[in-house]
């Protein structure tokens, strides 16, 4: 690394990425500061980010983005359209941080781009590879397996050996004012976390009553909406059974929500689509351990790599698949775990 060596920091106005920009300037690189308005209620944390800058004596760019984020937002809605559960952060890295922002910056000459992401950068036989945080409670390699392989050469995470709390101390440390500022808990475009409410405006005609069944189609009661259920869900339901119920199914073709029993959220494999494979394209099947949501410890699975999809085995039962999240497969090695890249979950098999 030389000082001639530039580096633009994704600036969110939260404390990670503030964290990150103070560790790249301390470490020589020749940093500025990226801001994405990516909707109309993004003020504070502009704010924010132009003070942590402003104390960093590092420039920052201001770029608005509402209309490219249409297309997540586009995105977000399809999916609940389908009787799907998307995840829109996977996405956005994809197409906004590490696909617009990086390209902006590669346009005015940085050789890297950096986040306040819980994951790792490591060479790998001359190859940059992503792995695994240290932190494995505080991971988001999840949120990173769909990005450009291409991109993860001009990738830096500064965040990769830390804690939360050893990144607080850090941000007091180097005088920033957002040290103790809450971790936002909400999808960014979602401010108020009325993501129902968001819908009932952008597609109206998805708010449409039907039938709440069981696995034979028995009829238990009725729902407002389907976008508001997803797999896995037991509260809310308002049905009594006389056990304990979830949601197991969701049919948007009936606009019927399923219920079941806990032992129907099982499934032993997964057909998953449009993988994005961050190694290179495995020619045979292989073992990995494979996880299904964001929080989701992951399960040992077999991977068979198809054209353009994967099909997941899992060694033993998983619970709770759900269409339109991403399943991401790591592979064990000794430096970590390697991601080897996700795609997003079509359908689940019980059998």
């Amino acid at each position: 690394m030389t000082a001639a060596q530039k580096v633009f920091v994704a600036v969110s106005g939260g404390v990670d990425s503030a964290a990150t920009a103070a560790l790249l300037c301390r470490q020589g690189y020749q940093c500025s500061g990226v801001f994405m308005i990516t909707h109309d209620g993004g003020q504070a944390a502009q704010a924010d980010a132009e003070q942590v800058c402003r104390t960093l004596g590092i420039e920052l760019h201001v770029l608005d983005f509402r209309q490219e984020f249409d297309e997540i937002i586009d995105y977000f809605t399809s999916e609940y359209r389908q009787a799907r559960t998307p995840n829109p952060c996977v996405l956005c890295n994809r197409l906004m941080k590490f696909g617009r922002l990086w390209q902006f910056a590669a346009s005015h000459g940085a050789d890297f781009i950096a986040t306040g992401h819980y994951a790792q950068i490591r060479c790998v036989n001359g190859t940059s590879c992503l792995f695994q945080a240290q932190d494995a409670g505080k991971d988001q390699s999840y949120v990173l397996s769909m990005i450009n392989r291409d991109c993860l050469n001009h990738i830096l995470l500064p965040m990769a050996d830390l804690t939360k709390d050893k990144t607080r101390l850090l941000a007091a440390q180097f005088g920033l004012h957002i040290h103790s500022k809450a971790d936002s808990q909400e999808i960014c475009f979602i401010p108020d976390n009325d993501y129902a409410g968001l819908l009932r405006r952008l597609c109206p005609e998805i708010n449409r009553p039907g039938d709440v069944v069981d696995k034979n189609g028995t009829i238990l009661g009725h729902h407002e909406g389907i976008f508001q259920y997803t797999i896995g869900q037991r509260r809310g339901l308002r049905i009594a059974m006389g056990e304990p119920v979830y949601v197991i199914g969701l049919d948007g073709r009936t606009n019927t929500v399923i219920l079941g029993p806990r032992e129907d959220l099982l499934s032993t494999s997964l057909i998953a689509a449009h993988m994005n494979w961050l190694i290179d394209i495995p020619q045979t099947p292989f073992k990995a351990t494979v996880k299904i949501r964001y929080n989701h410890k992951g399960s040992p699975a077999t991977v068979y790599p198809e054209t353009d999809s994967v099909r997941i085995v899992f060694d033993q039962s998983v619970s709770a698949v759900t269409p339109g999240q991403a399943a991401v497969i790591y592979i064990p090695t000794e430096s970590g775990m390697q991601v080897a890249g996700g795609a997003w979950i079509d359908k689940a098999f019980r059998e």
